[in-house]
């Protein structure tokens, strides 16, 4: 069978994400609603959805849309037919026998459901119909997050299911578990659960939302949001509805009920209509005063609304699990409390909800972001402390085997799911160094790979230093983590500000310079793989790598202007040569540094592979994976292509017309200043950004050597770094995530 045309029924959040990572993969697909709902509604919602969901926007016309009262002929065409319509079961029972009289026996239908049984879903199907019908439950947004559950029964077409399986993981990119029909499938039977241990612990402890959320974020390895930011998220609303589910489909004996409970405060939330972003508001919201937007929290007490506070744990950015739950302080006695319940929770449900318990960890990899899952959570702790840490901790049967065994490595293969060679699976077999505090270095086969591993992958002084000892081999720079690297670690370069050593700061952009040289030039491969964010500096070592193996979801581009620097790793003088090679440049040798002038001082960005071609952030010879669990075969794959009578590239002469391109640049600024689209120090970093580009003191009868250019970019990043407009900006991004204009 093959899946060459298919239909989503629902146009609503979920149908249209799923339509639209159809279109993305260039599978054609017609999208039906009611007829007072869709029209180009659905695909103007697509089109301009923030973060965007589709890929390449100028495929939109791809997506076919009409309606289940004149087009449901398109319904016999289908390959596979995705109901993503309300969660009423009355409306998608009607609406399946309608599928079924018309679909092709060769066909699969699926539901998008993330509460109602498939058993239920299918009780008035007849048993051939049954056998091709499943659950696909996807994730939002669905091109970002990578999780997808098909749930199936002992009468599925095994083979269907299988392929399914395989078209979604190789087509759409995702990580294909197959789970079993109970409540919540894998990923939020054990996320929502999560959520609501640390909602009700925080309560019990009298924690701030502020506290809480710090604890249950990155610490633990969970996004930054936390639980009640994440509630805000969602919708209190929704979240509402999705304990009412699990309320009425779990056994009265399983613990969920004891987290289930109705919370006062949240009714409350909803009948003032406090849903959380959607809405006015929820745990968290923004309020005006004197004229600046203020995030206040609410008191879970008094549920008055105060100015937020930022919380300081005392914890450096890596948290060593064991040492986070045995604080005796309450931020450690919550952790504990918090993690405890999860990992028992989690071990309980081995085998009834699944055998595989390294799949609830994927599925919260993959569908909530974690960077790991409740039983690499308890290897961290290993089970010997977990079982004698805490008397009043029960342990199941799951952790009581394993404790009787006394060993602490139970841990097995990771990513069953998938017969690809990822690289969570290297890791547990490759020979590692471990040395270096930013990244870790693993030799496997007859290359090296590098992954950082600092809050966000931010690059510091030892990233670089790992990327320059392992270029000796071929090399492969690619990460688990959610970013590739969101660039240079600011918190590190403002420590020497705050001490005035420039020197220091000089050391370090020259050390990152010469080793980007280094992966430039070295007699060996050099593949950067990125997935997530690769901005400012990460996007500096993408930028000379020799080939670019990049996740269709990449966020990427140079972005130091917007805190009032330049980029300084050779960004600048890389882009500049990029776009010296455009057709436009011989015939004006001021093109190139106007283009790249107007690409980073507006600080550009591209949001996928496609975008960023006509930035000349990738070239041709780069490649795009839909599936980020490819990323590391494709790059591996491309080394050993390329490695035989593989050499370095030559080193590139600049030609620059120094005065003439650099008026041109400034009457730019003043334009824009007298526009009011820039402010003073804009000026300054605009006028410092344009004598890089320009060459200098130079004239275009000279040649300026690479190693020239990235002079100029380091004089420019000090005598920046060093102005108190600079460090302002930098101070109120790092503080508040936002820019600062001044």
């Amino acid at each position: 069978m093959n899946i060459k045309n298919v239909v989503v029924i629902g146009s609503g959040t979920m149908g249209s994400g799923i339509a639209a990572q159809l279109c993305n993969a260039n599978v054609p697909v017609t999208l039906l609603d009611l007829k007072t709902e869709i029209s180009e509604k659905a695909k103007k919602k697509i089109f301009e959805s923030r973060p965007p969901l589709l890929i390449d926007k100028s495929k939109i016309d791809n997506i076919k849309v009409g309606n289940i009262e004149d087009n449901f002929d398109l319904v016999s065409k289908a390959d596979w037919i995705v109901e993503a319509v309300v969660e009423r079961i009355d409306i998608k029972h009607n609406l399946y026998e309608k599928i079924t009289k018309v679909r092709k026996s060769s066909s699969i239908i699926s539901s998008n459901t993330s509460t109602i049984p498939l058993k239920v879903l299918s009780e008035k199907m007849s048993a051939e119909d049954k056998k091709d019908f499943c659950i696909t439950h996807f994730f939002n947004p669905v091109r970002y997050m990578g999780l997808l559950e098909i749930v199936s029964e002992e009468l599925n077409n095994i083979k269907k299911i299988n392929f399914l399986k395989t078209f979604c993981e190789e087509n759409l990119g995702k990580g294909v578990i197959i789970c079993k029909d109970t409540p919540g499938f894998l990923g939020n039977r054990v996320g929502v659960y999560a959520m609501q241990v640390a909602m009700t612990e925080a309560i019990k402890m009298d924690l701030s939302i502020e506290e809480a959320d710090a604890i249950f974020g990155r610490p633990m390895g969970v996004p930054k949001t936390g639980v009640f930011g994440l509630y805000d998220l969602i919708g209190i609303d929704l979240m509402a509805d999705v304990l009412k589910s699990f309320i009425k489909e779990l056994p009265t004996s399983d613990v969920f009920h004891e987290v289930a409970k109705e919370i006062p405060l949240v009714k409350n939330l909803i009948e003032t209509r406090y849903t959380g972003r959607k809405g006015k508001g929820g745990f968290y919201r923004m309020n005006k005063e004197g004229g600046k937007k203020i995030l206040e929290a609410i008191n879970l007490s008094t549920k008055e609304y105060f100015p937020a506070k930022k919380i300081d744990l005392d914890i450096s950015e890596k948290v060593n699990l064991k040492e986070l739950v045995s604080r005796n302080d309450k931020y450690g006695k919550y952790a504990w409390s918090v993690i405890s319940k999860i990992i028992l929770y989690a071990s309980s449900l081995i085998p009834s909800v699944t055998k595989d318990y390294n799949n609830i960890d994927e599925a919260m990899r993959l569908g909530f972001n974690w960077t790991r899952g409740p039983f690499e959570m308890l290897e961290e702790l290993g089970v010997k402390f977990f079982v004698e840490k805490d008397n009043q901790v029960q342990p199941n049967d799951f952790i009581k085997k394993i404790y009787e065994k006394k060993t602490d490595s139970f841990y097995g293969k990771r990513q069953i799911y998938t017969n690809l060679e990822t690289l969570g699976k290297v890791k547990q077999i490759a020979k590692v160094q471990k040395e270096n505090k930013s990244a870790f270095t693993y030799e496997y086969k007859d290359f090296k790979i590098v992954e950082f591993n600092t809050k966000a992958n931010t690059l510091d002084y030892d990233s670089m230093d790992a990327l320059k000892r392992a270029s000796d081999k071929n090399l492969i720079i690619i990460n688990e983590g959610m970013q590739f690297s969101a660039g240079v670690n600011l918190n590190y370069v403002m420590e020497f500000a705050k001490e005035k050593n420039w020197k220091a700061i000089e050391k370090f952009i020259y050390h990152f310079q010469m080793t980007c040289k280094q992966l430039k030039y070295s007699n060996n491969l050099v593949v950067a793989a990125p997935s997530g964010l690769a901005l400012g500096g990460g996007f500096e070592v993408l930028v000379q790598s020799d080939y670019v193996v990049a996740h269709t979801n990449i966020v990427t581009g140079l972005v130091e202007t917007i805190v009032g620097l330049i980029p300084a790793g050779g960004g600048t003088k890389q882009m500049l040569w990029r776009w010296m090679q455009d057709e436009k440049a011989n015939k004006d040798p001021d093109f190139a540094p106007q283009k790249v002038f107007d690409i980073i001082g507006y600080g550009k960005t591209a949001n996928s592979p496609v975008e960023a071609m006509p930035l000349k952030f990738l070239l041709e010879k780069d490649k795009s994976i839909m599936n980020r669990n490819k990323l590391l075969s494709v790059a591996e794959n491309l080394i050993n292509e390329k490695k035989n009578g593989y050499k370095p590239p030559q080193e590139p002469i600049f030609k620059l017309s120094g005065n003439q391109v650099m008026d041109k640049m400034l009457q730019t600024l003043e334009n824009l200043f007298k526009e009011k689209k820039i402010m003073e120090h804009g000026i300054e970093v605009g006028k410092k950004l344009a004598f890089v580009l320009s060459g200098g003191n130079t004239t275009i009868d000279k040649e300026l050597s690479e190693d020239d250019m990235y002079a100029l970019e380091l004089e420019a990043f000090i005598q920046l770094i060093q102005m108190e407009k600079t460090q302002a900006r930098i101070k109120h991004t790092l503080l508040t995530g936002k820019p600062l204009v001044n």
